[in-house]
């Protein structure tokens, strides 16, 4: 599912407000766990799962092209954990 298609059903399943909304409401949401991640903060949605950040150490890498060693700086990197109940819910037998 894309962004506009989240803001589409969005709006379908909610008739009383405008698309031009939910279109701000989702950028607003997922600007916020985006500038959370950057402050180095954890987004926690109960139910659904976490955001963090975590740090990737300096390393030397090698370029698949020429096979010559490469240095990779350190990087923080968005990582996404699960909750439980999302688990669950993906796992559920269909019977």
């Amino acid at each position: 599912m894309t962004k506009s298609e989240l803001i589409l059903r969005l709006a379908e399943t909610n008739p009383h407000l405008y698309q031009r909304d939910v279109e701000r409401i989702v950028t607003t949401i997922f600007g916020e766990i985006a500038d959370a991640l950057a402050r180095g903060d954890r987004v926690e949605l109960r139910g659904f799962g976490a955001f963090s950040v975590k740090r990737r150490d300096a390393r030397v890498g090698r370029n698949p092209r020429t096979g010559d060693s490469v240095r990779v700086d350190e990087k923080f990197v968005p990582y996404f954990k699960t909750g439980k109940q999302l688990r669950d819910r993906l796992n559920a037998d269909d019977e």
